[in-house]
């Protein structure tokens, strides 16, 4: 099965450019999409013209606001809106899809903002976050995709000595999260195959960073323990443009 997951920055923006050669191109199993910036019925309407997929969003209460959303080739048995946690669950990001298998968990974590002014918010919101995968783990394999906003070691971003403790994506109560996560029993599949590899999917739009490759490793696909011996690839699609993120994929077998 090959996975893709991409912060497309907007979907209507999206795909008012490439995005959907780019979907077709990519002829993926499972497409998971963050940062839809659009309500449930807007994403419905922007995807119209991909036929023979099933398509199933979360969208924030917020208009033109977060929002996640699973394409698949086949129907899930299933489909689980956010975490079931009050305070979390009015900004569309958390979306799971039951298979037969696994469930797919597509997420769009929360940033902690300018000036870290939603770091605690944000560690209240990894423990919890950590909290439902455990559950959800207990009833069958678990694959967790997304943008984490969070580079979870000093190699996933170009300048980890300046941006420590005083830029939002990399404290260590961020990494600290993305730890516990990791800790209920999953794999960082990128980091698993290419243990020294330098390469990102997120670039400020500021200051040309694209372009000087001034970036960030924020995207992740994580794989639940029990099925490492399925992994065969895990890529970054760095070549991609049409957002500030590009797409990430795995591919399993």
């Amino acid at each position: 099965m090959k996975f893709i997951s991409w912060n497309v920055n907007g979907i209507r923006a999206a795909v008012g450019k490439d995005f959907l050669n780019q979907f077709l191109a990519f002829d993926a199993d499972v497409f998971c999409i963050q940062e839809t910036k659009a309500q449930d019925d807007q994403v419905a309407e922007a995807l119209s013209k991909l036929e023979g997929y099933h398509i199933h969003s979360n969208s924030a209460d917020k208009k033109g606001y977060s929002g996640v959303c699973i394409i698949s080739k086949t129907e899930p048995k299933s489909v689980i809106m956010d975490m079931g946690v009050v305070q979390h669950d009015n900004e569309g990001r958390v979306i799971a899809a039951e298979f037969d298998d696994f469930y797919l968990v597509n997420v769009y974590v929360p940033n902690s903002g300018e000036g870290l002014k939603r770091l605690d918010y944000r560690a209240e919101w990894d423990e919890d976050f950590s909290q439902y995968l455990s559950k959800l783990r207990q009833k069958k394999n678990v694959i967790v995709t997304g943008d984490f906003n969070v580079a979870h070691q000093a190699i996933d971003l170009a300048r980890p000595k300046e941006n420590y403790n005083k830029t939002s994506g990399y404290t260590q109560v961020e990494i600290d999260g993305m730890d516990k996560i990791l800790s209920k029993g999953f794999t960082d599949t990128f980091r698993y195959l290419n243990p020294d590899k330098v390469q990102y999917s997120f670039w400020s739009a500021r200051f040309g960073a694209r372009a000087k490759n001034l970036g960030w490793r924020i995207d992740y696909f994580l794989l639940d323990n029990r099925m490492n011996s399925m992994i065969k690839k895990a890529f970054i699609l760095d070549q991609e443009l049409g957002s500030d993120h590009c797409p990430i994929g795995m591919i399993l077998g």
